[in-house]
């Protein structure tokens, strides 16, 4: 289905497997400060294996749907990352949403960038046509990403998720495959 790929700095992608809880725990609770302004409000419950092995078990059955395709960026043993196309779906509208993060540590060098690129190459081999990302207005480093592989922005989503507990806009991006 996809084969780990190596990005830079020892860094590799691939998907979420079984036995992640624990290092996503880990990779949430040392992020949890960098993070919070770019996602929901998370109970104290979010930061232990527990949650993510529960959590894992759930992604993956949503692989085997074909519902979802959840990667991880792991350095070693240690989880620096996360890119996401959920909410697939097939017939005439062979479509994905585009959801990712890296660690506090790896802002900056690329990694983001490289991680979506590997992302959009696998929805296309999937036959997917296109890929949607939303960001937060001010949220302009993951714009950037988006923009350096090739999404354009269409339009913006008024209040459209409930980031950092208010319900917030988000500048609506694409990327159509077939291009």
């Amino acid at each position: 289905m996809f084969d780990a790929v190596e990005l830079d700095d020892g860094v590799v992608m691939r998907l979420l497997a079984a036995g992640d809880g624990p290092a996503l725990a880990a990779a949430y609770s040392r992020n949890r400060e960098h993070l919070a302004p770019w996602e929901p409000l998370r109970t104290p419950e979010f930061f232990t294996p527990a949650w993510h092995h529960r959590d894992v078990a759930g992604a993956i059955a949503r692989i085997h749907a074909g519902t979802s395709v959840p990667f991880v960026l792991a350095q070693g043993e240690q989880i620096v990352g996360r890119v996401n196309l959920s909410d697939l779906v097939r017939g005439v509208f062979e479509s994905a949403h585009l959801g990712y993060w890296v660690d506090e540590r790896f802002v900056g060098r690329g990694l983001a960038t490289t991680a979506v690129g590997v992302a959009l190459h696998h929805a296309r081999a999937a036959g997917l046509h296109r890929v949607q990302a939303g960001t937060l207005v001010h949220n302009t480093g993951s714009q950037r990403v988006l923009e350096r592989n090739g999404f354009e922005r269409f339009g913006l989503a008024r209040r459209y998720l409930r980031i950092a507990g208010e319900w917030q806009d988000h500048v609506m991006y694409e990327r159509l495959l077939d291009e």
